[in-house]
């Protein structure tokens, strides 16, 4: 008790301090000096940002982060995509109240990419295994750290397009991305030549979202899961909505349409035609993978080159269900956020933030993504297209390679303040993004 009255005592503090801001105004000029929680690093954690935003960097090196969850204290969880030398799952708090992160402890003794809390439990996966940890007393570290529950298990594990990232909604449900363990569900995956198979036996356990209870151990796919969405190739960025109560998801598009089909597509085409979409999920709705893929350049799904695809013929994709947005080809959409909080100027709150990673199959042509953007929203639809929110992760200027950028974002979450917290998958690094508005300049006569 003595730790939670501390920890009661600090947020009280910052409270005064105006750390908990409502509105859109920001924190005052005097504010602004006095609280440590709203003071940017000299350049930003390295990052460009929106207008009015400033950064600075709560945590470094603390291993391969993936997606992230914070609790109503403000203390951040983070899951490795491997087991750090002292675990999978990295445990980070504030203690003095500027926002770093000065106590830090790990446990679990896994890799993987899903992290979220829901009813007061952390939930985490692996590759095939959802977990949840309790906890009691203000306690960083959970009461059953080495022995969490186990919700769901016997996920199909896969070499490729593995995470098993997952959301809930606001019924009871938990949802999980299965990725499909291919590019195009040909018989030998990635290889010119190889026939299709048809139809797709991989859509009975992969390429889709499966739905369980949220809070019932001891479940397994194929007794419990129900397959709620198909024809989704890989969305790892997987978010419930809480505005319309529909749960997103922005899928991975298609890869290697050159190298495989050098007839149809050169380098360039490769590079710019297949999107990344975002995708409003419902009961039974298919999306088309692997049959179809969409085509920024006809803005439409077509028939991809495996299932007779010739850059023109919709066929069998005519009834899928169609994107609510596209992005452009390659870059990796990692994790999908909407935005609830006050903290943020009125344009945010409803909105969405996703996680653009960055993608190898540009190659050979310049690498994109390595970004954070905003989608607005309006009455549950995207309003107008996505714009940059924070770039500058990968420290260069131009990646011809994934190896090349310094940091790749990957995982987004909402503190309870509303401000806004990023990870990163290639070091371990942790950004918070919040808003100061601009100070006005009066000209001296």
């Amino acid at each position: 008790m003595e730790n939670l009255t501390y920890r009661s005592l600090i947020y009280l503090v910052l409270l005064t301090f105006g750390l908990f801001l409502t509105g859109c105004g920001g924190a005052s000029e005097s504010e602004e000096e006095d609280n440590p929680y709203l003071t940017a690093d000299e350049d930003q954690g390295g990052l460009s940002l929106a207008p009015g935003m400033k950064a600075y960097v709560i945590a470094e090196d603390i291993g391969r982060g993936r997606h992230l969850a914070v609790n109503e204290q403000g203390d951040i969880y983070v899951k490795l995509r491997e087991r750090h030398a002292e675990g999978g799952i990295v445990a980070l708090r504030d203690t003095d109240g500027d926002g770093r992160a000065d106590e830090k402890t790990y446990f679990g003794d896994y890799g993987g990419t899903g992290m979220a809390f829901y009813k007061g439990y952390l939930y985490a996966s692996n590759d095939s295994v959802v977990f949840r940890y309790s906890f009691s007393n203000g306690n960083l570290l959970p009461d059953n750290s080495a022995s969490p529950d186990t919700i769901v298990s016997g996920l199909p594990k896969q070499t490729s397009h593995a995470a098993k990232s997952f959301t809930f909604d606001d019924k009871g449900y938990l949802y999980v991305n299965v990725g499909a363990p291919s590019n195009g569900c040909q018989e030998q995956d990635r290889t010119r030549g190889s026939p299709a198979m048809d139809p797709c036996p991989l859509l009975e356990r992969h390429g889709g979202i499966w739905r369980f209870d949220a809070e019932k151990t001891g479940q397994t796919q194929m007794n419990d899961g129900h397959r709620f969405s198909t024809g989704i190739r890989n969305a790892v960025a997987l978010e419930f909505n809480p505005i319309d109560g529909h749960v997103y998801a922005v899928q991975h598009g298609r890869d290697m349409l050159n190298a495989l089909f050098p007839d149809l597509y050169d380098e360039e085409a490769n590079a710019e035609l297949p999107a990344e979409e975002m995708f409003r999920l419902t009961d039974g709705a298919d999306f088309g993978w692997p049959y179809c893929y969409y085509d920024l350049e006809e803005d439409k799904r077509i028939l991809t080159p495996e299932y007779g695809g010739d850059r023109e013929t919709v066929g069998r994709c005519e009834n899928t269900q169609a994107p609510v947005m596209t992005f452009p080809a390659h870059i990796a959409p990692n994790d999908l956020l909407f935005y609830t909080g006050n903290h943020f100027p009125e344009k945010y709150k409803g909105g969405a933030f996703v996680a653009f990673h960055g993608s190898w199959n540009r190659a050979p042509l310049e690498q994109k993504g390595y970004f954070v953007s905003f989608v607005p929203f309006e009455n549950g639809n995207p309003k107008g297209s996505h714009e940059i929110f924070a770039e500058g992760f990968a420290g260069v200027s131009t990646i011809e390679a994934p190896d090349d950028a310094e940091h790749r974002p990957t995982g987004l979450a909402q503190a309870p303040d509303g401000t806004l917290i990023v990870s990163d998958s290639k070091t371990g690094k942790l950004w918070r993004i919040f808003y100061q508005e601009e100070k006005e300049t009066v000209a001296l006569k």
